[in-house]
């Protein structure tokens, strides 16, 4: 049996799909040249993603499960992403003085280093890859279409 919705497929209309084919066109290549970008920091998007949350947090520390309701991942998925950043020192795993159930991820001084060397670079990126393309007003609307995205997700 379908699971399709009851309602009639409202279809695209020419402009609504131009508009998705350039962002779905553009999505994937714009991550790629941002990933390239921080590749010489020896960091990806996740892994920055991760040093920047950790970075803003009260003494540079979340409860892993925040962490990953944050970065939008299962548990495993951030246990997975956080192993790299363990091995190579960046992030520290504790228990939480508070309550032994509950594990901390901690960015370390070596952490917070390379976010540091590593925060020009992908601003830098950002910019020419993003933002050096658009007018002010776009940049309003980027952001204005993107608050209405995200707030129905």
């Amino acid at each position: 049996m379908s699971s399709a919705p009851a309602t009639s497929t409202r279809w695209l209309d020419a402009r609504e799909q131009r508009a998705w084919r350039a962002y779905i066109e553009t999505v994937g290549d714009l991550t790629a040249a941002l990933e390239a970008d921080l590749a010489p920091t020896g960091l990806n998007l996740g892994d920055y993603q991760v040093l920047v949350h950790l970075s803003e947090a009260e003494e540079r520390r979340m409860r892993m499960c925040d962490l990953a309701e944050a970065l939008q991942l299962s548990p495993s998925g951030l246990t997975r992403r956080l192993d790299g950043l363990v091995r190579a020192g960046l992030v520290s795993r504790e228990g939480s003085p508070a309550d032994r159930r509950v594990m901390l991820a901690v960015l370390t001084d070596a952490g917070w280093a390379t976010l540091r060397d590593a925060a020009p670079i992908h601003v830098d990126s950002v910019r020419r890859r993003v933002f050096d393309h658009l007018t002010p007003d776009q940049v309003d609307a980027m952001a204005a279409i993107f608050r209405a995205i995200g707030a129905e997700l």
